[in-house]
């Protein structure tokens, strides 16, 4: 839809649906499970992954304790879309890295992947980079070789984070995108690994995928909400 894509009425729109975001949030009655290996990422400071399923972008800003946790920033796409995205996670104190994870398939447009790769692996010196792997265009669910590749070369831990609420608007998008309602029950789930030395990309990104699914399903499992 090209009026949504004007730069005036995406900022408004992102200035919307952050405060909204916001609101949700502190209304939500929230469940946090194995909330302890994220503590010690915390409270060990330094550079980490958090990856989190494309569709709970919107949920994503409630995993993150600004008062106690590193500083993050976000890989988000270079996209007329991505940019709605960036604007609304900015506003809740999550500036973007823009660019995309790589896709084998489409190398010859990759859309500032390299260039994303580079400031990502910056900001991991400083602190934390929040990354979609089936981002941006999917297929759902499936992790790209993005995430793996940037935890190898900075060998920092990665978080899996499953976020999930009910209720929860469910968008028509690739991904089946989650937007929170107020007032109703939500969930986080944390696991933690590590680049496991000597792996391959293509094994890590599949046993990865596994993981960050078991996460996923888990916190809709204590919501309630559908999996799709």
């Amino acid at each position: 839809m090209r009026p949504l894509r004007n730069p005036i009425i995406q900022a408004v729109l992102a200035w919307v649906l952050a405060q909204w975001m916001r609101f949700c949030f502190a209304t939500i009655r929230w469940t946090h499970q194995n909330e302890g290996v994220a503590e010690a990422v915390w409270a060990k400071g330094g550079g980490v992954l958090c990856a989190f399923w494309h569709s709970r972008i919107g949920l994503s800003p409630a995993c993150w304790p600004l008062d106690r946790a590193q500083p993050a920033k976000a890989l988000i796409s270079l996209s007329p879309d991505g940019q709605f995205i960036a604007k609304a996670v900015a506003l809740q104190g999550f500036p973007a890295v823009r660019g995309s994870s790589a896709n084998k398939d489409k190398a010859d447009r990759a859309k500032g992947g390299t260039q994303a790769l580079r400031d990502g692996l910056k900001q991991l010196k400083l602190g934390a980079l929040a990354i979609t792997p089936d981002g941006p265009r999917g297929p759902a669910r499936q992790m790209a070789e993005g995430l793996p590749l940037m935890a190898r070369l900075s060998k920092a831990p990665i978080l899996f984070i499953g976020l999930s609420c009910k209720p929860a608007i469910r968008l028509n998008s690739w991904d089946k995108a989650v937007l929170p309602l107020p007032f109703g029950k939500g969930a986080i789930v944390w696991d933690v690994a590590d680049y496991p030395e000597g792996a391959e990309l293509a094994d890590v990104a599949f046993a990865w995928t596994e993981r960050l699914n078991a996460v996923e399903a888990e916190a809709d499992a204590i919501t309630g909400l559908e999996r799709v």
